[in-house]
């Protein structure tokens, strides 16, 4: 393991420990007095904990305190516990947002009063209010708010309807136009038939409209709509009398032949001929006048078309200054010839010019309501409380903003002098505010200039005391510490800056002079012991007592000079890298020859990459001969096989051997009475005998402390199972050798095969790779199986819809729990003409066996059946009689979703 791994970086603090605090026992004792706040807030203030104290003060605000207790408690227990006063600031908080709310909903309510007692109510303004009172943070959702929001949205409603009803009279009018121009070229018999009714019409809406003058809210409505009104009063009304008149003309004319004729001219021809008279007017004249003012209609209609698609493009795109000239020419189309122009081309005009009217209005009403704010935001500089009032560089950014935004509005809209005159007075006056700020700035910079100039004379004056001083770390100490001062000593102008930044980086270089060069010899010192470094790693043998040697001058130099930290870090890696690199050499070296392959690891590789291999093919059998392979690799057969003797070889060997085991078991039978031929005990050892395992490594052994016995020796169980202890069991009257007594059982269960030779551990490459190969052998071969199991639910669920016993899988692809005569059962059902419907009970029965839920409207059925099944003890359960069961349904028709139940449950049963 590397040495440097485990040494931080040499660079130590040099900063002294804290002094002990003396004054403990005094805080102590004077704490141990209970605060005068612990009892009004029901002991917060003695409670041991944070979270008790915290507990407390919830409790405490339970009981609504004062404002200005709280804010006392607060100021006191903030100092102690921050935590613990946090919900008392959450209360204070929510306090002053309540007081900030009402004193903006009063603001506002006020605002919306104004609004509501006003006569005469501007739409934009109330629409406004409710947008600018929610950005401002008023709580419309409670009272008066929430009353006077109402009120407000439906007096603003009463008036949009109110100029809605004086739309519509006025397509009303023109509609009874029409039908008076429509009646005009009709006899005039006829018209004069449906005069009554039309005269009654137009009454009727005479007084509706001058009803609409008498509501309540019609002087809030635009200033567009009355004249708009008056001017369809009047058109009707003169409309209605001209037909009135004309058909008074036809009928006295019609009754007198010498009296005029009616200046309508279908009228006109109608009466020349009930008279007997020629046609005024020739029909070649006629076509021809008919062509001309056809013509002109046309050119008019094109005309007013053009002028109509200018005027809906600009208001489209929004475009203020040219709207006025379109529409100003849309206008005089239509007061030139609206006799030409037809109803749908004329309610289109009218509706983009009404638009025109709205766009000019608001820009004129939005560009003064903006100046007004600006107004208020500048006069409300002046007028807030002393110690509200914004400081000079916000009061100098404010009012740059604030003439910024009047410029802008005066570039959308006519300029409004009045207004203007009074912005630009409370703008000079606010100024006055900027005016001292600005004195106060000048004041600060020449006392930050003087205070940069004595620090830059301290530092020079400091350098000439110490040019000869070696102590570079409290020169260090001390050059930071002015660094420190020259950074807060406040605040300059980018010019003055610029003039003393210089005379300070003069006099700091000239500071560091010595510094510098100490460092610059420390560097060269610290590149020769890197050198050294990379010299000594190169090297093949690594010496621990010259690393550590080494890294002790690398100390002693980093004490001795301080360095830049990222220097000094980059320099300590180039130094440990080498040493680093070495130790990391021997020990890949030593891992390299701990995991090197032996012939196990690589059988059990070659295996666990033939299992891969079969897994790729898909084939199931291939997978499990590769597993068993695999298993056989595990438990080294291979490698027993390739490393076991010929049988010739092992006799000669064996009979070569000295025959000492066999002398030592002839000697004890002769002891035991017994004498043994010396040719049988030859004969016997040339038998090749068992291979005997090696004797098992003792790791640890438990010494004997019975008294007499050697300690050293392990205490094992021989005195119960070996010669000795079978000896001093018979001595005792026991049951003598442990294979002589029990019909010799002891023998038989000790006397073992002997295991072979212990195979050694696997490596981590081996042991990975085998236990992969085997869980994608197993996970595959569970695959396999689903899909053979689908295939053959598929081809059993064709056979039934196709009633052919040919397609039925047969019964080694159904499974174990489908013999032969289960599926000659299923055949006949299948092959056989289908009853009348399927069985219900025996899909409820299989689905019962293989416990699936059962469809929603078969559920009662299944309870039923569960009940009918308790009661008939003696029949047997669904799960011995699914097979029967589904002979049963197979019999039946096919139904999709029959066969959709019946193949869930199969998917079950067939495997369980």
């Amino acid at each position: 393991m590397s040495l440097f791994s485990l040494r931080k970086n040499p660079v130590q603090s040099n900063t002294p420990a804290p002094a002990v605090n003396t004054s403990v026992s005094s805080k102590s004792a004077s704490s141990s007095q209970p605060h005068p706040l612990d009892a009004v807030t029901g002991g917060a203030f003695s409670a041991p904990t944070s979270g008790e104290r915290a507990a407390r003060i919830r409790e405490w605000l339970v009981t609504e305190p004062g404002l200005e207790q709280m804010n006392e408690v607060f100021k006191e227990l903030s100092q102690r516990d921050r935590g613990a006063a946090k919900p008392l600031k959450e209360k204070l908080d929510e306090y002053k947002r309540q007081k900030a709310q009402e004193h903006i909903a009063v603001e506002w309510a006020q605002k919306a009063e104004s609004l509501i007692a006003q006569p005469r109510l501007n739409l934009a303004d109330a629409m406004a209010w409710q947008r600018d009172a929610a950005r401002a943070g008023a709580p419309l959702s409670r009272e008066p708010l929430a009353g006077l929001k109402v009120s407000l949205a439906e007096r603003v409603k009463a008036i949009e309807d109110l100029q809605h009803r004086v739309q519509v009279e006025r397509e009303s009018a023109v509609l009874m136009a029409q039908r008076i121009e429509v009646l005009s070229t009709k006899p005039w018999r006829e018209a004069l038939a449906s005069a009554p009714s039309l005269q009654a019409d137009v009454v009727e809406w005479q007084r509706q409209a001058s009803g609409l003058a008498d509501d309540a809210q019609w002087p809030s409505v635009e200033p567009k709509f009355p004249p708009m009104l008056d001017a369809s009063r009047n058109q009707l009304q003169l409309v209605w009398d001209a037909f009135e008149a004309a058909l008074a003309q036809a009928v006295a004319a019609d009754a007198d032949a010498k009296a005029p004729l009616p200046a309508v001219p279908v009228w006109a021809d109608e009466l020349r001929l009930a008279r007997g008279e020629a046609a005024a007017v020739p029909a070649e004249k006629a076509a021809h006048d008919a062509q001309a003012a056809q013509e002109r209609r046309a050119k008019v209609l094109a005309e007013l078309d053009r002028a109509l698609g200018v005027l809906e493009r600009e208001l489209a795109e929004g475009h203020g200054k040219a709207t006025p000239k379109a529409a100003a020419d849309v206008r005089a189309v239509l007061k030139s010839h609206s006799r030409l122009i037809g109803p749908e081309l004329e309610a289109r005009a009218h509706a983009a010019l009404t638009q025109a009217g709205d766009l000019e209005d608001w820009q004129r009403w939005r560009a003064d309501q903006l100046r007004e704010e600006l107004v208020k935001k500048a006069e409300a500089l002046l007028q807030a409380p002393e110690g509200q009032r914004i400081g000079g560089r916000k009061m100098q950014e404010t009012l740059r903003s604030l003439r910024d935004q009047w410029k802008t509005t005066d570039q959308g809209g006519q300029a409004n002098h009045a207004l203007w005159k009074r912005f630009d007075e409370a703008c000079s006056e606010a100024h006055k505010v900027v005016e001292i700020w600005l004195i106060q700035v000048r004041q600060q910079a020449d006392a930050h200039r003087a205070q940069r100039l004595a620090i830059i004379e301290e530092l020079k004056a400091w350098t000439d005391a110490h040019t000869d001083n070696t102590d570079w770390k409290a020169q260090v100490r001390e050059l930071h510490a002015f660094s420190e001062r020259w950074r807060e000593a406040g605040h300059l102008s980018e010019k003055a800056f610029a003039e003393m930044q210089p005379l300070w980086k003069g006099a700091m270089h000239t500071a560091h002079a010595g510094l510098e060069a100490a460092q610059a010899q420390s560097v060269a010192r610290r590149r020769a012991l890197i050198e050294e470094a990379a010299t000594m790693g190169a090297a093949p043998q690594l010496r621990i007592d010259a690393v550590k040697a080494l890294q002790q001058r690398w100390q002693a130099e980093a004490h001795a000079v301080p360095l830049e930290r990222k220097q000094e870090q980059k320099l300590w890696e180039a130094f440990r890298q080498p040493i680093d690199e070495a130790f990391a050499r021997k020990s890949s070296e030593r891992e390299k020859a701990a995991t090197a392959l032996n012939a196990h690891d690589q059988s059990v590789l070659d295996a666990s990459q033939a299992v891969d291999a079969a897994i790729a093919s898909g084939d199931a059998p291939q997978i499990r001969a590769a597993m068993a392979a695999l298993e056989a690799a595990l438990r080294g057969q291979a490698l027993a096989a390739a490393a076991a003797p010929a049988p010739e070889a092992a006799v000669k060997a064996v009979a070569a051997e000295p025959i000492a085991a066999s002398a030592d078991e002839s000697l004890m039978d002769e002891a035991a009475g017994e004498s043994v031929p010396v040719e049988a005990t030859t004969a016997e050892a040339v038998v090749p005998a068992k291979p005997v395992a090696p004797p098992k490594k003792i790791v640890a052994v438990r010494g004997d402390d019975r008294p007499g016995m050697k300690k050293t020796e392990p205490a094992g169980r021989d005195d119960r199972r070996g010669p000795a202890g079978r000896d001093s069991r018979d001595a005792r009257g026991g049951f003598g050798a442990r294979g002589e007594g029990r019909e010799g059982r002891g023998g038989e269960r000790f006397d073992r095969e002997p295991r072979g030779p212990a195979l050694p551990r696997l490596g981590d490459a081996a042991f990975r790779a085998q236990r992969n190969a085997i869980e994608h052998a197993e996970a595959a071969l569970r695959k396999l199986a689903a899909q053979a199991h689908g295939e053959v639910l598929t081809q059993l669920m064709t056979a039934w819809e196709q009633r052919d016993a040919a397609q039925l899988p047969a019964a080694q692809a159904l499974g174990s729990r489908v013999n032969a005569g289960t599926r000659s059962t299923w055949t006949q059902s299948v092959a056989a003409p289908a009853v009348a419907a399927v069985p219900s009970d025996a899909l409820l029965r299989l689905e019962m066996a293989a416990e699936v839920p059962t469809p929603a409207e078969h559920l009662d059925a299944r309870r039923m059946l569960q009940l009918q099944l308790l009661t008939r003890r003696h029949d047997a359960p669904p799960t011995e009689t699914w097979a029967q069961d589904v002979g049963r349904v197979l019999a039946g028709p096919f139904e999709a979703n029959a066969a959709r139940r019946l193949q869930n449950t199969l998917k079950v049963l067939l495997k369980k």
